[in-house]
């Protein structure tokens, strides 16, 4: 009888340990390797930015990298430097080291068609985010409403000026939809003022060197100038540091767009009027639980629109970007 008590107490002694063992193996391969594909393997992500010579941009990579680094998921990311050509070439690239999805954020609207077809001839899902393709088949695109921010941003300058004023619109590259349509939601609105005069009109392709140089020559050919609308936070810097140095700022109301954060730290400084939120962090942790979305089969919207929300001194606090 004693013998046979221990028997027993061996075995649910085993039985126990084999159990808890085979429990926390399986916990932990979950922890470590977070999202696999049918095959048992480790979820790889493309990511085919357009550059990382900007602010908004280092921000998108920056909260891929983050979800990719919370779930578990081996994300490759290639910086194009705005170049159309070298981001063919990074997707070319991504494609050879047999990824499960692939995100790109274009460089050129038109010029990645050629790329997402690739994607498409390989049988792996593409998507994209912020600009969008004007080709191939993508699976959705996640972005703003580049449309609505610019109606955003010539409802604040109308209201700021009371309808009425020499205005400056600074473009960004018009090879995007985000700039055409930024571009075409401002003049919606200011269509709707007719004492509000677009003065100058100038492209300098996102970027605050160009913005800058742009901005002091429009400066130097109009000594009144009420209001500059810069499609995005780094043009807008550009501009304010030219306005700065003519000694106009107190002359000037200036608007951006992303609310990045040398933005942000304008407004509280008392020098950019305002920008508007559109949260670069966010959208990559947006694209990264997308691409996870996509890799189980499961069906997204064929369009994901992000709010965004105007910032000035008087909200700042409450606006949440990462």
């Amino acid at each position: 009888m004693k013998q046979r008590v221990v028997s027993i107490l061996v075995f649910v002694f085993v039985f126990t340990f084999l159990l808890a063992g085979c429990g926390g193996s399986e916990q932990k391969e979950t922890a470590a390797n977070g999202p696999q594909t049918a095959e048992g393997k480790k979820l790889k992500v493309g990511l085919a930015m357009n550059t990382l010579n900007n602010p908004f941009f280092v921000a998108v990579k920056e909260g891929a990298e983050a979800q990719a680094k919370e779930l578990g998921i081996d994300l490759v990311v290639t910086d194009a430097q705005n170049n159309p050509g070298q981001q063919l070439a990074d997707v070319e690239n991504l494609l050879q080291q047999n990824l499960d999805v692939l995100i790109i954020d274009p460089a050129d609207s038109d010029a990645i068609v050629e790329g997402v077809k690739k994607a498409n001839d390989a049988k792996v899902p593409v998507f994209t985010i912020d600009r969008q393709s004007n080709g191939g088949e993508v699976v959705t695109h996640i972005g703003f409403d580049a449309i609505k921010s610019g109606n955003i941003a010539g409802e604040f300058l109308a209201k700021a000026l009371n309808g009425k004023g020499n205005i400056v619109e600074i473009q960004g590259i018009m090879g995007t939809n985000v700039a055409r349509d930024r571009s075409k939601g401002f003049n919606e609105v200011l269509a709707k003022y007719p004492d509000m005069k677009i003065i100058a009109r100038q492209a300098a392709d996102f970027d605050r060197g160009k913005a800058l140089s742009v901005m002091e020559n429009i400066l130097q050919a109009n000594p009144e100038i009420d209001g500059v609308y810069a499609a995005n936070d780094e043009m807008a810097l550009g501009a304010l540091a030219a306005i700065e140095a003519a000694g106009r700022l107190d002359q000037i109301t200036v608007i951006g767009c992303d609310a990045v954060d040398p933005a942000l730290d304008a407004i509280r400084q008392g020098k950019l009027e305002a920008t508007i939120a559109e949260p670069p962090f966010f959208l990559g942790k947006e694209a990264v639980q997308t691409a996870v979305t996509i890799s189980k089969g499961e069906s997204v919207e064929k369009s994901v629109i992000l709010d965004s929300t105007l910032v000035t001194k008087e909200n700042i606090d409450q606006v949440k970007t990462r």
